[in-house]
């Protein structure tokens, strides 16, 4: 593993988490420069290695390969995009935590770790002898991550959680889609993905909090937490004015006009969000800013569907590359829907820092999603590390790990 540098780089944080809730937090973690150890199953390892296709495969050049290029017998050198998504910054130990010698690796791996993340259901480590309380005892200054699917205690704690169910449960799917019979989950695993951002939120202020007294803490959230926590204005208009949300499609439910539009040749979005854009926006597409009905943003809200066809009307004969600079040179907002693929071959994207180049053990150089934070000095100048180092593959660092506890603490 070469040294990264980052605001973290003095921490080590032991990685017991699989799938992606976890793993997304410790790659945040491991972003940031800490040295993230993770701990995987022998012989099969985290479950998103087994979670595709797509897979990719070595092939004779020593570049990755597609599916197509792989047969039957390639099934164990096969590695998934979705585990490389969620591990970047990482090692990789196998370990059998029911096996006597390699418990004492793990428990060696505690005595020197700043953090500990675990998503595990409700009770599992306490069967293993190796509950959080007991590893605390061991070493007073660690800090642990427990991220569950609907929280640890309450009438359904340890329920186990996955994506798609903490979607609708949290109440994220009754949201979103093109109406209230039209449930849709989110493009992708947001509930893990922010269960993830929320931990790695916490671990940074249980950290903070251990400078001051010197003791670890446990902090726990939970795919539930996480989803209702970003409900936002959602949660609000019922808690405080006891309207229930209902998905409506891709026009914002309190401000207008706000969402994705009909043009000649596609769609162009705008958001409208302020009663001094709308009059720009009136002005350069000819309509009455103060007309009965639309004068006030509570009124556009009110009656949307009048709105929409006002704006629909005028963009009908309009191209949405012409729209797109019209509404540019007047202020609004705007923009066209992407496809994936046009995201990442964006200029725009590159320049922010989210592609990297890493060196895969087995597959050769890839491009992957870089991370989202960038770091500057007082000055402007860029502080950002540049390196980092590929998802690993199973067990890749165990020999260089356990080498690494022989020698000084």
């Amino acid at each position: 593993m070469m040294h990264r540098s980052g605001p973290l780089d003095d921490l080590l944080v032991l990685d017991l988490s699989r799938a992606l809730a976890g793993p997304h937090a410790t790659m945040m973690l491991g972003d940031l420069g800490a040295r993230i150890i993770k701990v995987e199953a022998p012989g099969r390892g985290d479950d998103t290695r087994g979670w595709g296709p797509p897979f990719r495969w070595p092939s004779a050049d020593g570049h990755a390969g597609t599916d197509a290029d792989a047969g039957p017998a390639d099934e164990q050198r096969r590695e998934s995009t979705y585990f490389l998504s969620a591990n970047r910054n990482k090692e990789s130990i196998a370990l059998d935590l029911r096996d006597e010698e390699d418990r004492e690796t793990f428990l060696a791996l505690v005595d020197r770790a700043d953090v500990l993340v675990e998503n595990f259901r409700t009770g599992v480590l306490e069967r293993l002898g190796l509950g959080i309380a007991s590893l605390h005892d061991r070493n007073p200054r660690l800090i642990a991550l427990s991220i569950t699917g609907f929280g640890h205690d309450g009438p359904e704690g340890g329920r186990a959680g996955y994506d798609q169910i903490a979607q609708g449960e949290a109440g994220l799917m009754s949201i979103t889609g093109s109406g209230p019979q039209d449930p849709q989950r989110v493009g992708t695993p947001i509930s893990d993905i922010l269960a993830g951002m929320y931990g790695a939120y916490g671990v940074l202020a249980a950290l903070h909090d251990r400078r001051r007294t010197g003791i670890g803490t446990l902090v726990r959230t939970s795919l539930l937490a996480a989803t209702v926590g970003v409900h936002g204005f959602q949660g609000t208009r019922w808690t405080v004015a006891g309207e229930v949300g209902r998905a409506q499609g891709n026009h914002h439910p309190s401000i207008s006009p706000y969402g994705l539009f009909r043009c000649a040749d596609g769609t162009v979005q705008i958001a409208v969000g302020s009663e001094g854009l709308w009059h720009d926006f009136c002005h350069a597409f000819g309509l009455a800013p103060n007309e009965s009905g639309v004068a006030t943003n509570a009124e556009r809200a009110r009656d949307r569907e009048r709105v929409v066809a006002l704006v629909e009307e005028v963009f009908a004969d309009r191209k949405a590359a012409e729209l797109l600079a019209r509404l540019a040179e007047v202020g609004i907002p705007a923009g066209r829907v992407r496809t994936l693929d046009e995201v990442y071959t964006w200029e725009q994207t590159a320049s922010q820092g989210l592609l990297i180049d890493v060196e895969h053990a087995t597959l050769g150089r890839l491009t992957l999603p870089g991370p989202p934070l960038r770091f500057f000095d007082i000055d402007g100048g860029e502080t950002t590390g540049t390196t980092h180092d590929s998802p690993p593959v199973l067990d890749e660092h165990g020999d260089e790990i356990r080498a690494w506890l022989g020698g000084p603490a």
